[in-house]
């Protein structure tokens, strides 16, 4: 089964957590976005469906679509069992949606007004959003990871979402990740057991994978603090 999946070329984004999963199950894909370009994502949005996307990422298979990135996991899930075991899909999908609770209010640290305004239009307001969310939720989204693996004796497609908003968070407020990595060993060993996967290894290592810059995670160092 060959899926496609349709995400904005050049950031990582929502698109990654479902990027991370078809590499690491070893699931055929094709990246719409990365392959034919914004065109081509932008023209397919505009597509007749009884089932339309909002935005991307969204999947396509068997003449179906399948958006939000939490549903899309669900659904792979559901297809490669390899990705989550069955007694724990509705767990793993609770993990999910909260992982993407965190990514939103990642995004809105520097964009806290709205999206459709520059950061510069911005800035005041998110110097105090950052503080916030530096100060209150990350504790308490990372301090909630008391485990090993997030179910079972090895990894989900959640274990490899913790591990990319780990990533971004790293690379969005280094000062403040390395502040209070003490207090999260064991999140922080998820992390470090996902990084060195071999099913990753080379997805990791290559091109494709999209280089973190003007998306979801940025880093604005006077947004950062320890």
């Amino acid at each position: 089964m060959a899926y496609d999946l349709y995400y904005w070329p050049g950031v990582p984004g929502r698109g990654e957590f479902v990027r991370l999963a078809l590499e690491a199950a070893a699931i055929p894909y094709r990246d719409v976005g990365c392959d034919d370009g914004f065109a081509a994502i932008l023209g397919d949005l505009e597509t007749p469906r009884d089932d339309p996307p909002f935005a991307p990422p969204y999947l396509c298979a068997d003449g179906r679509t399948i958006a939000q990135t939490a549903n899309i996991l669900l659904f792979l899930a559901d297809r490669h069992p390899v990705l989550a075991p069955a007694d724990e899909r509705y767990w793993l999908h609770q993990c999910q949606l909260t992982i993407m609770d965190m990514v939103l209010q990642a995004h809105d640290a520097h964009h806290p007004v709205g999206g459709h305004l520059y950061y510069e239009d911005q800035k005041v307001e998110a110097r105090r959003a950052a503080q916030s969310f530096r100060d209150e939720r990350i504790p308490k989204f990372l301090l909630a990871h008391r485990g090993d693996w997030l179910a079972g004796a090895r990894w989900s497609y959640a274990d490899l979402s913790l591990f990319h908003l780990v990533e971004g968070l790293n690379h969005a407020f280094p000062l403040r990740m390395g502040s209070v990595a003490r207090d999260c060993p064991k999140l922080l060993a998820l992390h470090q057991a996902v990084a060195a996967l071999p099913e990753l290894a080379d997805y990791l290592a290559s091109t494709r994978r999209q280089p973190f810059g003007n998306g979801i995670f940025r880093h604005y160092p006077e947004l950062d603090a320890a």
